[in-house]
Parts: structure tokens; C-alpha cells; sequence
């Protein structure tokens, strides 16, 4: 007994630690903005210190009151010397820090790395990615110039020292006066360059990068097949696929390439199917450039039924993970979808649908606290299917409290509001068909985790989000403020998606 419990014990302390370990690997894109931002605040370091730095050295070498700087600069002038200060010309600043940073190697390759990670930096800002994706997809990749100039930039081995064996005979301490130099007491000081040493740090990580872009490779020449296309309201289309060996998870996200329109972009897409279906699918909305070019490929913009032959070839590559998964781990949860954010929780939704189809018994969850905040009418008609096949589902099963659903519509005309008045009586709501009627505004979030708070005292509470960072802020700081100390009390866990 005492070493089953132990077993058991065990096997929890792997889980929870495995689910931790994942969930920080599912981080990836917060952890890659972090390491960007330090390399941007690293390299403006160097790049300012660097600019005193050759200013110094330039005048050193104009300089004429025979100072130490003056005689440390002047080596090599004469035979049997090896040079301290790299600037071996006499411009005058500023054209002799122009001339170091055009015709020197670390000067050339400073100049080009930092164009190059200024570029990709400017072109990473949300306006950027969400307006123009190929411009902040290409402008990326010019990570390989940054590396490749970032690996030859200390070949020159303009950072010096002076060298071992002439520290034996010519101590700096004991020979200050620069005038006794030469004699036999202080022979002149020998210097040379550091090697360049940032290919240690690089070659690892590219050799990982190499690695893993291969494994894309090989995944993403594995044949996909797109069994249906869906045209939606409100430009959206759906695309069901199938791919031999492919197993998804609720929630995760795959990278798409559609080789008729690019053969380099891959483009972020949530499935929005579920595990217990023999199709995997995504919910595209129409919105840029290569979307617009997948619509027309897919044969959307045309009356006539298109022959699946027809159809454009589909590499996919995934699924990746999210945060998502782990909503089946909590007895009670709140998901929280903003427009278009609503995809993953499509995807969870659709499970609970066949997993109480198939044995309710034996689902964990308990309670589901679903938001949906839409700006317009439209984007709803695709996911009303989905939410009425569940109610139905739910209610014949007599157990229509499993599932709270608040649809809150952020934006509406004065058309539209009388509209909704006149009709606000019906059974049906007038937007949805559903029987909860849709809400205008914006949800009261301290009121509502009060009370979902007040009705599950002592519970773990999942709050999971796809929306932006203002949303995200939000029911973050409400998550904290409304879990207890005590560690019986309730308690709210926030996740958020990439949005």
C-alpha cells in the first residue's frame, strides 16, 4: 500500500512538473520578444561605447602633448613594435571615425548588423505584422546577415592587449614612464589582438536552429489533403484537411504554407476542430494580402462548385501548443474570447460536445463560463451552429447549467439598436437563434468573478483568454484580486493565448 501511494505520489509530481515544463516551452514567443529586446539593449551598449571608444583613438593619434595615450598610439611606427591603437591613419574627427567605421572590418560589419537588427526590430511592431506580414516576414530574416556579420566582426582583432611574454619583462606597473621604453630595464611592449570568440556562442545555437528547420522541412512535405472548404459570413472560410499521422490537442495552433500564393511565408492558424474528429480544421477571415490570395486559390470567389482537384497544395506544420490544453485539468473555467480570439475555444467547445456524447462520466470539468466579445453582428453567424448543437446537446442530456455563455456585442448602429428592441421578446435571440440573448456593452469583470467566486468557494478556477493586451490585463489583475490567500480558498488561474 505505502509503495503504491508512493507510485501515485510520483506520478503526479511527473505530471505537474512535465505540464509546467511545457507550459514555459509553450512560451516561446514571449521568451524569443525577451532575448530580442536584450539583444537590442546589448547592442546599443556596445554600439554607444564603441563611438567614445574610436573618437578616443583618433585623437590619440593627433594628439601632440606626449602623453601616455600619445606614446601607447605611436607604437608600430617604428620596426620591431606591435600596435596598440587600431587607428593607424591621421584624419581629424569626424571623418577619422567615419573613415574606422567604412574600411575597417568590425567598422563595415558593425554598421550592417545594426541596419539589419534596426530593420527587423521597426518592421516586429504589431501595426507591421497585423498590416504587412510579408514585410515583417522578410525583414526577418535578415537575422542570417546579422549572425554571419556577427561571427566575422572581431576577425580584425581590433580589441588588443598586450601579449604574455611581454608582461614578463615590461611590467605597466614598473615602467609608467614611457620615455624609459626601449631601454633594458623596459623593453617596448608587445601587443596583439584577441581572437574572435562569437562563434562559440552562435554555432550551437545555429546548429539547433538548422536542425529544427530540417524537421519543418521534412513535415511540411508530408502530403495534406483539404477534404471541404467552407465559405462563412463576414469573409471567413474554413479549410477541413486531413494529414496522415497527425494528432492535435484542443486549443493548438499549426503554421500554414500555401505554395500557390508564397513559397516562404508560413502563416498561424488555430485549429478550430477537435481531437475526436477524423479532420483537422481552421477558420481563416479575410483580412490581407496572402488571405485574400488563399480565398481566391481556394476558389471562393467564384459561383460555381470547384472540383477538389482544383484545390491548392497545402503544406502544414504543427500542432503547437498553447495554453489551452490545460483546460480540461480544472473543474471550473472561464474562457474569455475577443473577435477572431474565439478559434481556440471553438476547438474546446466542439470536445465537450462529443466527450458527453461519448461518456460524460468520465470529463473532469464540470462548469464553463463562456465570453465572447464581438464588435459586429456578423462575425457571430459561424459559431452560433457550434453553440446551439451544444445547448441542445446539454439540455437534452438535462443539464443545461454546464454550459453560461454571455455574448456581449461591442459596437452597433442606431438602426440596429431598434431593431434589437422590437425583437428583444422573442424566444430566440435576434442575432444568434440562441436561447441566451445577446448583451450590449462590455462585461462588468469584477462583478462577474465575485460572483463565480461567491458559487465555487474553494475551487481552482481556469481563466483562459485569446485576446489582446488590454483584455489580458485586465482579467489578469482580476484573477489575482479575487483569489485568497488561504490555500483552501478559491482561486483564479489566469492563461493567456498569443493573440
Amino acid at each position: 500500500m505505502g509503495n503504491w501511494v508512493e507510485n501515485e505520489g510520483l506520478s503526479i509530481f511527473v505530471i505537474c512538473c512535465s505540464t509546467r515544463i511545457r507550459r514555459q516551452l509553450d512560451r516561446n514567443l514571449t521568451f524569443h520578444k525577451m532575448v530580442a529586446w536584450m539583444i537590442a539593449l546589448h547592442t546599443a551598449i556596445h554600439t554607444i561605447a564603441h563611438l567614445f571608444n574610436v573618437e578616443w583613438l583618433v585623437e590619440a593619434r593627433l594628439n601632440k602633448k606626449g602623453n601616455l595615450s600619445y606614446a601607447l598610439s605611436q607604437l608600430e611606427d617604428k620596426p620591431d613594435q606591435t600596435y596598440l591603437n587600431f587607428v593607424r591613419e591621421k584624419y581629424e574627427n569626424p571623418v577619422g571615425g567615419l573613415y574606422v567605421a567604412f574600411t575597417y572590418l568590425a567598422g563595415l560589419t558593425g554598421v550592417i548588423i545594426t541596419l539589419c537588427l534596426i530593420l527587423i526590430i521597426t518592421s516586429s511592431t504589431k501595426t507591421i505584422r497585423r498590416s504587412y506580414f510579408e514585410v515583417f516576414w522578410y525583414t526577418h530574416h535578415l537575422f542570417v546577415i546579422f549572425f554571419i556579420g556577427l561571427v566575422i566582426h572581431g576577425v580584425g582583432r581590433i580589441v588588443r592587449r598586450q601579449t604574455k611574454e611581454s608582461l614578463e619583462v615590461h611590467s605597466p606597473q614598473d615602467c609608467k614612464n614611457y620615455n624609459e621604453w626601449g631601454s633594458q630595464k623596459c623593453p617596448v611592449p608587445q601587443f596583439a589582438g584577441n581572437p574572435p570568440m562569437t562563434w562559440k556562442w552562435v554555432v550551437a545555437p545555429m546548429f539547433l536552429y538548422l536542425c529544427e528547420r530540417l524537421v519543418r522541412f521534412w513535415r511540411s512535405q508530408q502530403k495534406v489533403v483539404i477534404t471541404k472548404v467552407v465559405v462563412h459570413p463576414f469573409k471567413t472560410i474554413e479549410l477541413q484537411m486531413m494529414k496522415k499521422g497527425f494528432k492535435m490537442e484542443v486549443g493548438q495552433y499549426i503554421f500554414v504554407k500555401c505554395p500557390a500564393i508564397s513559397r516562404l511565408e508560413w502563416h498561424p492558424f488555430t485549429l478550430t476542430s477537435a481531437p475526436e474528429e477524423d479532420y483537422f480544421s481552421i477558420h481563416v477571415r479575410i483580412v490581407g494580402d496572402w488571405t485574400e490570395g488563399l480565398f481566391n486559390v481556394c476558389g471562393c470567389d467564384k459561383q460555381e462548385f470547384q472540383e477538389a482537384w482544383k484545390l491548392p497544395k497545402i503544406a502544414v506544420d504543427g500542432p503547437f501548443g498553447t495554453a489551452s490544453e490545460d483546460v480540461f485539468s480544472y473543474e471550473t473555467v472561464m474562457l474569455v474570447g475577443a473577435g477572431i480570439g474565439v478559434t481556440p475555444f471553438a476547438s474546446v467547445l466542439k470536445s465537450v460536445w462529443y466527450k458527453y456524447c461519448h461518456d460524460a462520466t468520465s470529463l473532469r470539468l464540470k462548469k464553463i463560463y463562456f465570453y465572447w466579445l464581438c464588435r459586429d453582428t456578423h462575425a457571430f453567424e459561424w459559431f452560433a451552429d457550434l453553440l446551439q448543437s451544444l445547448e441542445t446537446q446539454m439540455q437534452e442530456r438535462d443539464n443545461a447549467e454546464f454550459l453560461s455563455y454571455n455574448i456581449y456585442l461591442t459596437g452597433w448602429d442606431e438602426s440596429q439598436a431598434t431593431h434589437f428592441a422590437v425583437h428583444h421578446d422573442e424566444k430566440k435571440d435576434v442575432i444568434t437563434g440562441l436561447t441566451q440573448k445577446t448583451l450590449y456593452g462590455r462585461p462588468n469583470w469584477e462583478n462577474e468573478f465575485k460572483t463565480i467566486a461567491q458559487k465555487h468557494a474553494g475551487s481552482r478556477i481556469g481563466v483562459f483568454l485569446c485576446g489582446p493586451e488590454a483584455l489580458a490585463d485586465s482579467l489578469n489583475k482580476q484573477s489575482i484580486n479575487n483569489s485568497e490567500a488561504d490555500p483552501r480558498g478559491v482561486h483564479f488561474i489566469f492563461n493567456k493565448e498569443n493573440f
